[in-house]
């Protein structure tokens, strides 16, 4: 199972927000130098999300590329990436994977036309659908706005056209209080790909459930940054 550290930006800062509710946010210095730090500490890939462009005030993008310039590592990004021609000009950038949270929801009933578009292009191994789930139901526009989709209906209709999934709980995201071991369960159970596992995370058990549970990898934000979780014993495990 690989961990990964969340590099959130906002207002060309690193931040971890709280439920991912804005006027939450902790800052966490720059997040190039953030990005060279956990690298140093021995993470291989690296979990961006523009805040700014996913709640609609603007973006991080000079910051995201220079972080893919300067680590040289796998960079998976999300955060605002609502149309085919932002999430090309990040896998001409230097973006390995993008991640399809509200874009995926508004091309259902396109029969996801436009991920169709980019897996043709760039192959489905560059995209993973985000499935940011909030009391049981797919939220979208920066967890703002919920939806009828499940998080398993997601999967079932997305699972031949994408590299793997990002599962999202916000209920727990930011708060240190634990995981929803269900929830988890009930999307790794629903699919062959890979899923990737945020929110909640704040112990080496929550670290070691998740791993038995099938995961792919998880995502680290606020543990590592407040020391909660060090990052190289989670590496270790």
């Amino acid at each position: 199972m690989r961990i990964i550290p969340a590099i959130d930006i906002m207002d060309g800062h690193c931040v971890q927000l709280v439920g991912g509710e804005p006027g939450t946010e902790e800052l966490f210095g720059d997040p190039v130098e953030a990005a060279m730090e956990w690298m140093q500490a021995g993470a291989t890939l690296f979990h961006i999300i523009d805040l700014d462009s996913a709640l609609g005030t603007g973006d991080n993008l000079e910051k995201i590329l220079r972080i893919c310039q300067t680590v040289k590592l796998p960079v998976q990004v999300g955060g605002g990436i609502r149309d085919y021609e932002k999430a090309r000009f990040l896998l001409e950038s230097g973006v390995d994977r993008v991640i399809l949270g509200t874009m995926a929801v508004a091309d259902y009933h396109a029969d996801f036309f436009n991920i169709r578009r980019l897996g043709e292009e760039f192959g489905p191994h560059r995209l993973i659908v985000a499935l940011d789930s909030k009391s049981g139901k797919i939220v979208v526009d920066g967890w703002q706005k919920q939806t009828e989709f499940t998080a398993t209906e997601f999967v079932k209709a997305l699972s031949d056209l994408v590299w793997g999934f990002l599962y999202t709980d916000v209920d727990v995201e930011g708060r240190l209080k634990g995981v929803n071991l269900t929830g988890i369960r009930c999307v790794v159970e629903s699919t062959p790909l890979p899923v990737i596992i945020s929110g909640g995370i704040s112990t080496l058990p929550d670290l070691k459930n998740i791993k038995e549970l099938g995961a792919w990898g998880v995502v680290l934000g606020k543990a590592i940054y407040t020391g909660r979780i060090d990052f190289k014993e989670a590496l270790t495990l």
